[in-house]
């Protein structure tokens, strides 16, 4: 007899408390530490989640389709920007790791969004521009993306960044100064609709690093979807081709003037990028741990077989390891002090055990874990980007050797 396929209500909504009575995911009660205010949003969050987001995810992943409709209702929870409306570091991180655990690929939009784009407006941006975008885009009215990655430099893009901007005196419209974009990148979440995207290029002249607020709408911008992906199916990730783009001069970040400017922007992403490894590792708990309780081999649940719980056991102590560590880090953020080598450690960390969690999960599963209609099989996949961008397992891995060895393996 076959067990039902894990039900949309059951794990669409992966509250504190859990199913049939069993103790939570959380199972150390991280939460609790928040305040009453933040334990009352995450509560409108994950009612959001469940009614809006659960019963759809895989359709939308199978389909490949970003679901724009719901951006709305998304705003309406205000949560843009936590930390700019003085939630804290922790909400902001459970936020993002709460949203993965219902859709990897929502919670992507999000942290490319908000904590890439709008962040970068709030740290960067003139008053003018602030003014002029931030609102619309703190509410969604307005998407954003974050032009880094280019075809031939991931890793290593700092040293080997090919997109180039040349000033162009009197080039504007209005009679002003204006520059001429030409290049390409990669992997661009959100790339395919967003209204607005932060490209960053290298200065003609002296070969500093600028940053440029695009309209992705300008002649000479060109978007594609990168088709045939494996992971985060649902995220419209673009390849971006700039010919002759002319930016206003009032389009650039003032505030940017060297790629060393990026690097609060890239902590910042990897602290969420690790927060979303925990959210996967929730979600693969949440799934494994209901269908052992429910599916019956030789007579008898699952979950009564030693194996089996051995497996959950270590998927649960995986995942509240991860999450100990990212509060920490939370902590540290609150303090301003968590350094580049602590928030790679964690992003490395937390990306090695998610894997492992995610693959015990399919294994629980059998058969049943390589189809969409058990959630698994797309938790699985999605693991991988994580794994992979905003630093990778490995550079992460280096960048932490580095700092304890005072010797680089990297360059």
């Amino acid at each position: 007899m076959q067990a039902p396929a894990v039900s949309s209500t059951a794990a669409s909504s992966p509250a504190a408390s859990s199913v049939d009575g069993l103790p939570a995911a959380d199972f150390f009660d991280f939460e609790s530490m928040l305040n009453a205010a933040e334990q009352a949003k995450m509560a409108e969050l994950r009612e959001f989640l469940a009614l809006e987001v659960a019963p759809f995810a895989g359709e939308w992943w199978n389909k490949a389709e970003f679901p724009a409709h719901i951006l709305p209702k998304l705003a309406a929870l205000e949560l843009s920007a936590p930390a700019q409306r003085g939630y804290s570091n922790l909400f902001a991180g459970l936020v993002i790791a709460e949203m993965t655990r219902v859709d990897t690929s929502l919670a992507t939009f999000f942290l490319v969004h908000h904590d890439l784009f709008v962040e970068s407006l709030y740290g960067f941006g003139s008053e003018e521009q602030k003014a002029r975008l931030l609102e619309d885009a703190a509410n969604l009215r307005t998407t954003g993306a974050f032009a880094l990655t280019e075809p031939e430099h991931g890793s290593d893009v700092a040293g080997g960044m090919e997109t180039r901007a040349r000033r162009v005196p009197g080039g504007a419209a209005d009679g002003g100064d204006a520059w001429l974009l030409n290049g390409a990148k990669r992997w661009i979440g959100n790339g395919t609709f967003c209204d607005y995207m932060l490209v960053w290029a290298r200065d003609e002249a002296g070969g500093g690093i600028r940053g440029f607020i695009v309209d992705a709408t300008l002649p000479g911008v060109t978007r594609s979807r990168i088709e045939n992906k494996i992971a985060l199916r649902t995220v419209q990730n673009a390849d971006i081709v700039f010919e002759d783009v002319l930016v206003p001069e009032t389009d650039r970040f003032a505030g940017i003037n060297s790629f060393e400017d990026t690097n609060e922007l890239l902590r910042g992403s990897r602290i969420m990028v690790a927060w979303q490894g925990v959210g996967q590792q929730l979600a693969a708990f949440d799934v494994a741990r209901q269908y052992a309780v429910e599916r019956r081999q030789f007579g008898r649940p699952l979950a009564k077989f030693q194996l089996v719980q051995q497996q959950l056991v270590t998927m649960l102590g995986n995942a509240v390891a991860s999450m100990g560590m990212m509060v920490r880090i939370a902590q540290l953020q609150d303090q301003g002090a968590a350094d580049m080598p602590q928030v790679a450690l964690a992003k490395s960390y937390v990306s090695a055990r998610m894997r492992e969690t995610v693959a015990m999960g399919r294994s629980l599963l059998g058969g049943n874990g390589i189809v969409t209609d058990y959630r698994m099989a797309k938790i699985f996949a999605d693991a991988e980007a994580i794994y992979t961008y905003e630093g990778s397992f490995e550079i992460n891995t280096l960048i932490v050797g580095r700092a304890v060895t005072g010797v680089s393996a990297i360059i």
